[in-house]
């Protein structure tokens, strides 16, 4: 065998394992269609749909899935706050989910309160979860089951631990890095209009703040550039390029903040689950920081509350 042969299969060898991490981050914290729909039945696989439009999960919902409504499951219904620890851990017991269960979170708008739901997940320190890839779209898009009756499951026994601050970002974390009073990286993974000041939020939704634009130092990295057109998540290491090209390496603390968290919490889950950086998520987002006396904003497009 050929010295050149030899460098290659070596650098063949190399390249495989470098790419295992990668691809094993995937697969710890994804599952696909396929193997959902294989696994229903599996007494050890709970699932939890985590949608934004009420009613779908009435109209038509997996087998066996049980709901999470994000606006009174998952948040506090008095303080704007995550769900407590007696909300959450009711949903939990409801949910049939104990301490080996497999819990796999799906819901639309490709995800986002899913990744929402697994941020809290990880919030409180319930292991084994994972997101559906691809979500609602991908299922209905490749005609697999959906039912409108709903499974009551025996009550689950998994306990909530103390919650994990390190997974999330308050008003002053984001002021002390757009200071540069401490190191780290704003990831705004909003759209362009709204990262810009052209909107303040999109169209239709009622959730706003007085001012628009984007934290100061903050790079744009637009939720959607994550997926491809089903839905799925894009590769490790189509990740990783995207948010090199905007200066996001892993080598800095991230901080990701949208409007209101729920399509930041879905760039939390590809930064910190499939690519295993240092990253909290802000739920405060802009409807706090931009509504913050003293917050100071980059506003590029230069709009005016009223004048727009």
């Amino acid at each position: 065998m050929s010295l050149r042969t030899l460098l290659a299969g070596a650098f063949a060898a190399a390249a495989t394992l470098a790419a295992a991490p990668a691809v094993a981050q995937h697969a710890k914290y994804l599952v696909s269609t396929e193997w959902l729909e294989k696994n229903l039945n599996d007494l050890k696989v709970r699932v939890v749909e985590v949608s934004v439009n009420p009613g779908l999960y009435e109209r038509g919902h997996i087998p066996g899935a049980a709901n999470a409504s994000w606006h009174t499951d998952l948040v506090d219904t008095v303080n704007r706050d995550i769900a407590p620890p007696p909300q959450f851990q009711a949903l939990l017991a409801r949910s049939g989910i104990n301490a080996d269960t497999t819990t796999i979170l799906y819901g639309d708008n490709n995800n986002w309160f899913a990744a929402w739901g697994a941020w809290i997940f990880d919030i409180y320190g319930v292991d084994n979860v994972k997101i559906l890839d691809g979500g609602r779209k991908k299922w209905e898009s490749e005609g697999r089951p959906l039912s409108n009756s709903v499974k009551v499951h025996a009550a689950g026994t998994v306990k909530v631990k103390d919650a994990n601050p390190a997974l999330r970002a308050r008003l002053q974390d984001v002021l002390a890095v757009a200071r540069k009073e401490k190191d780290g990286v704003l990831v705004d993974i909003r759209s362009a209009d709204e990262y810009n000041g052209k909107i303040f939020a999109p169209n239709g939704v009622p959730e706003l703040a007085v001012r628009a634009g984007h934290v100061p130092g903050a790079v744009n990295v637009t939720w959607s550039k994550l997926v491809a057109e089903d839905g799925t998540f894009k590769s490790a290491d189509e990740l990783k390029a995207i948010y090199q090209a905007a200066g996001v390496d892993g080598t800095k603390p991230i901080i990701t903040y949208c409007r209101i968290g729920e399509r930041s919490s879905h760039s939390w889950f590809a930064l910190s689950k499939l690519l295993g950086y240092d990253v909290r998520n802000y739920d405060g987002s802009w409807t706090e920081y931009g509504n913050s006396v003293g917050s100071p904003i980059s506003n590029p497009a230069g709009t005016v509350w009223g004048k727009t």
